[in-house]
């Protein structure tokens, strides 16, 4: 009686697992499962709790810098953005008065719901299908998001399916935007993606900040609010369609990312995008406009909004080529991060997540156990393991340049795992002869 009533378990057990996996049921209850499997990881380990230390390694920089100097031919890193040529064009911005409100017409809505962390391909989706692109998510989440253990996808990826999927269409992405630049291109018929800071309940029921993707597509100045389209759909926002949120609320989010946006166009309509954009057209301009917003922010702003501005300015850095600087001010942000002791739900600890300066300020000033280290403690915040590509890959660059090849090796197919196909990594491992 007993042995039948274990084989009955057991075959029950084998059931519900063979029920689990029939793709619809999958689909429906996946999501169900990982919220309760990280729910207990977050009790047992909160990730919040994981703080970067930077430490100053004057004697390693000197010996690397020496070293380099000798040689002449430092092993740097494969970029993991795709260079691609934009604009060079900086004209005059027209003063035109800007009409007081404007919603953008032949918007198809996507949501992200029913796909993990996918905010990306959505927005993406929704900025192409404006310009008559025939797709959808799905589409772009398989070609720069093909796995589910991905957890972000990084503008330099959008401007790298355009020019690889999308004929005829371009993009330009610029830091230090503001609701002028918006007011001004969505006037003129171009909505612009940004990426923010939200605060949002995550799959482990923790209220916690994180990145997110909006597609901005109108304004209204009579109540002072950005109109867009939110592919996020929570049980207090049943639809993202058309949602509205003030200026001041839409800045507050948009500064954790060095007011990053992102115009995509046909190349046709190019000309007309360059006298837009005005100054921003100049990539170095609006790099070096970012800093100095960051800057007085980081002088007038107080508690996280000041780690943010502290934060940007090591980005600002860093797309100046401005290294030494951006590492420096990054171990000032880093030092914020930590004093929010009394409060660690305030720490916004996916922030590498979306961000990876502070990797490559350490990596060229040769900060290479700072690299090691800061890979690390981001690596130990994913509730499902150390799943991110982009940390990896650091991660990698640094053992290598520290004498550690064969742990380097195995980031970078760790990486593949996380994002196959993922060029920067085939190459590295290309580089050192090892077949990906």
């Amino acid at each position: 009686m007993r042995v039948r009533v274990l084989l009955a378990v057991l075959l029950a057990i084998l059931l519900a697992i063979g029920v689990y996996y029939i793709p619809p049921v999958h689909e429906r209850l996946a999501w169900r499962i990982d919220s309760l499997r990280t729910r207990i990881i977050y009790f047992l380990n909160p990730p919040d709790q994981a703080v970067f230390q930077p430490t100053e390694q004057a004697m390693l920089e000197t010996i690397v810098a020496q070293t380099m100097q000798a040689y002449q031919t430092p092993r740097l890193p494969t970029k993991t953005a795709t260079p691609r040529p934009g604009p060079t064009a900086s004209p005059t911005v027209t003063s035109t008065p800007l009409p007081d409100f404007v919603q953008l017409e032949g918007v198809r809505y996507e949501f992200q719901n029913g796909r993990l962390n996918y905010c990306g391909p959505a927005n993406f989706s929704m900025a192409l299908n404006f310009w008559g692109w025939n797709g959808n998510r799905d589409v772009v989440g398989k070609a720069i998001k093909p796995s589910d253990k991905d957890k972000n996808v990084m503008p330099y990826e959008l401007q790298d399916f355009i020019a690889e999927k999308v004929p005829n269409m371009s993009s330009v992405i610029r830091y230090g935007g503001d609701i002028d630049l918006l007011r001004r291109m969505i006037s003129a018929g171009f909505p612009v993606l940004v990426e923010k800071g939200i605060y949002e309940y995550d799959l482990a029921g923790k209220y916690s900040w994180m990145g997110h993707y909006v597609f901005v597509t109108g304004y209204d100045n009579g109540t002072q609010e950005i109109i867009f389209q939110d592919s996020l759909l929570t049980e207090e926002v049943k639809s993202g369609k058309n949602r509205r949120i003030s200026y001041e609320k839409f800045i507050e989010g948009w500064r954790a990312f060095n007011y990053v946006f992102i115009v995509v166009y046909p190349y046709d309509r190019e000309a007309q995008v360059l006298t837009l954009l005005g100054d921003y057209a100049d990539e170095n301009w609006a790099a070096r406009h970012a800093l100095s917003i960051a800057e007085n922010e980081s002088r007038t702003l107080a508690g996280i909004d000041q780690y943010f501005a502290w934060f940007n300015k090591g980005t600002s850095h860093v797309a100046l080529f401005e290294y030494a600087d951006a590492a420096t001010v990054y171990d000032q942000s880093f030092q914020l991060y930590e004093s929010f002791s009394g409060d660690a739900g305030l720490r916004p600890y996916r922030m590498i997540w979306y961000q990876t300066g502070p990797y490559k300020a350490y990596f060229y000033s040769g900060r290479f156990r700072d690299v090691i280290n800061l890979a690390n403690t981001t690596l130990s915040t994913p509730l499902d393991g150390p799943n991110l590509e982009e940390s990896l890959y650091w991660r990698a660059q640094a053992e290598y340049m520290a004498g550690n090849t064969g742990a380097a090796i195995a980031d970078y197919r760790a990486a593949l795992v996380i994002h196959p196909g993922w060029g920067a990594a085939i190459q590295a491992l290309q580089d050192l002869g090892v077949v990906p």
